[in-house]
């Protein structure tokens, strides 16, 4: 048997769901119109052009040189591969 952990702190403004709550709760679409109207502007806002996530393999050598220059070591990889991708369009 396995044991459950204690919190270590409560918090009675935000207790743990009980079966009950989940029986009363209604989903988001039950919600009034205004207040999923609220609801739905937070978050981080959307990019017109989001990154897309790749699997790429890279030689060990080149992988180390752009980690080994820090934290955006990605956003610097992409950088250069968009500015090769201009120069080499273009000829």
């Amino acid at each position: 048997m396995s044991k459950s952990r204690k919190p270590t702190k409560i918090d009675r403004d935000n207790p743990e769901w009980m079966a009950e709550d989940f029986k009363r709760a209604e989903p988001y679409e039950a919600l009034p119109k205004a207040l999923q109207e609220s609801l739905r502007g937070r978050g981080r806002p959307r990019k017109e052009s989001p990154k897309v996530p790749v699997s790429l393999r890279l030689s060990p050598d080149v992988l180390n040189g752009f980690k080994e220059t820090g934290k955006g070591w990605q956003s610097r990889l992409d950088t250069v591969l968009r500015e090769w991708l201009e120069k080499h369009r273009a000829a």
